[in-house]
């Protein structure tokens, strides 16, 4: 309470975020692979992935301001930046996050599980969505209604960790008219992608070879380059 005005007194708080972690390393997963990229990951994920490789950013993570996140971002200095977590979009300040790096010129990637709306995300964004397949025991999650927003400048990513998996996601891919909704210029902006010491990487190659899916055929970069289980790469 104001003792001069009789009125109480409101605490504005800033914008802020949970961040387990800002780094800067060469992006391993998607279209982008291979370019040099800004990450900011999100504290937080209400999915159980069986095959998670980032558990630790489950719980924990340091209180930043979006000023202060962006600023982290600006001193690093790389165009490509990408939002993720866990699940970022289980925070609505990452919206506006998102919101902010795109009017400051930034190329903005943002991984999603696909379990949360993505249609307040700034039209500049790219989404690069990663449908769980049944083996990842969180099918249920997926927010189908996400695929009708999806456009040109999107992605969609499956990770397969078996036969079903892959044969889940082909259906997937051709039931629901993927191979002409997310594209990158003449190519699928679809991805296909082996757990990580769980499915066989050449048996994934050659099912796809087979079936003739126009899709990307891709394993996780970053874990070719360092440690699998390295963190802030």
């Amino acid at each position: 309470m104001d003792e001069g005005t009789g009125t109480a007194t409101v605490t504005v708080t800033a914008p802020f975020l949970r961040i387990t972690e800002i780094f800067h390393s060469i992006q391993g997963e998607s279209t982008w692979v291979g370019a040099p990229c800004t990450f900011v990951r999100l504290t937080g994920c209400p999915l159980r992935c069986v095959w998670c490789d980032t558990e630790y950013s489950f719980h924990g993570g340091d209180r930043m301001s979006l000023d202060e996140i962006l600023a982290e971002v600006r001193r690093i200095g790389c165009p490509v930046v990408e939002i993720t977590g866990g699940e970022p979009l289980i925070h609505r300040h990452a919206f506006t996050l998102a919101q902010r790096l795109v009017e400051e010129g930034y190329t903005v990637l943002v991984e999603t599980s696909g379990s949360e709306d993505v249609t307040p995300l700034d039209e500049g964004v790219h989404v690069i969505m990663d449908l769980k397949c049944p083996g990842s025991g969180e099918m249920a999650r997926n927010r189908w209604e996400n695929l009708d927003v999806l456009d040109h400048r999107d992605e969609v990513k499956f990770v397969v960790a078996d036969r079903t998996d892959y044969e889940w996601a082909r259906s997937v891919i051709r039931d629901r008219g993927l191979e002409d909704r997310v594209r990158d210029g003449s190519l699928r902006a679809i991805l296909l992608s082996p757990v990580w010491d769980g499915q066989d990487r050449r048996a994934l190659a050659e099912w796809i070879l087979e079936d003739g899916l126009q899709v990307r055929f891709q394993t996780q970069l970053h874990k070719h380059i360092w440690d699998p289980g390295a963190r802030g790469v």
